[in-house]
């Protein structure tokens, strides 16, 4: 089996507070793997630990090793800008930026250095149908993505990340501020990525965890409980606290 990433003994510090503590997971390729959890359990801090968003938090460090395709992300020599390209992120709330819904979808690609017209209109449109937004907006494009329903941005700033062609990509709780309409296009858009993409998607909805996802994890005070199939996790979870947490005894 293929692991796209390996995270090993990973604790994670915020000045003194402890928010990650010996995490050890494998992530493999092309697969659907869900994070689960409370609120507060480190799942959105772990996720952005694969991409270096906390990097821009002052107090911030952390020790252990995180590899992608068995390269040190944390490297020094390691291109920040680089590795959130091969790692895009899809955040809880849309955050399409205040441009026309072409230029949404070609900022990445500009910003690594794509200026051919033809070049950048061709991957946009690929992007859009990639993303099942295509024929809703084919017309719109020159308007202001600002005008989209919400579930409509959340797949644009999807179409965003995926122009760029990244290897991975992250989402965090990407339905949680959607209707069940969009919800349920969102979810059957990750089906259709995952052919092509290792998606790691946080979500506090557990029957979300069970549709999409192949593999699950699940977080309790900053460290992973338990990890393995999403069927065995959701049907014959090993640790009680596991079983507590996916019957709603807590969380």
């Amino acid at each position: 089996m293929e692991y796209r990433i390996e995270v090993e003994n990973l604790n994670v510090y915020f000045d003194e507070l402890r928010v990650l503590k010996d995490v050890n997971i494998k992530i493999r390729k092309n697969i659907v793997t869900a994070l689960i959890g409370p609120s507060g359990c480190g799942k959105s801090t772990f996720i952005r630990i694969l991409n270096r968003m906390n990097d821009l938090i002052d107090t911030f460090r952390m020790d252990g090793g995180v590899l992608l395709d068995g390269e040190d992300i944390y490297d020094p020599k390691v291109d920040v800008v680089d590795l959130r390209k091969r790692v895009g992120m899809v955040f809880q709330k849309p955050n399409p930026f205040p441009k026309s819904v072409f230029d949404n979808v070609a900022y990445g690609l500009r910003v690594h250095g794509l200026t051919d017209k033809d070049a950048l209109g061709e991957r946009v449109e690929e992007s859009l149908k990639a993303a099942a937004l295509w024929d809703e907006v084919k017309d719109k494009l020159d308007k202001s993505a600002l005008g989209l329903s919400g579930g409509q941005q959340q797949r644009l700033c999807i179409a965003r990340t995926i122009a760029v062609e990244p290897e991975v990509i992250l989402m965090d709780e990407p339905c949680s501020a959607l209707d069940p309409i969009s919800t349920t296009k969102i979810e059957d858009l990750i089906h259709k990525l995952k052919k092509e993409y290792t998606i790691i998607i946080v979500t506090h909805n557990m029957q979300q965890a069970t549709r999409v996802s192949k593999y699950t994890a699940f977080f309790l005070h900053g460290e992973i409980i338990e990890s393995g199939t999403t069927d065995q996790i959701f049907v014959e979870p090993r640790d009680k606290r596991t079983e507590d947490y996916i019957t709603g005894r807590f969380g």
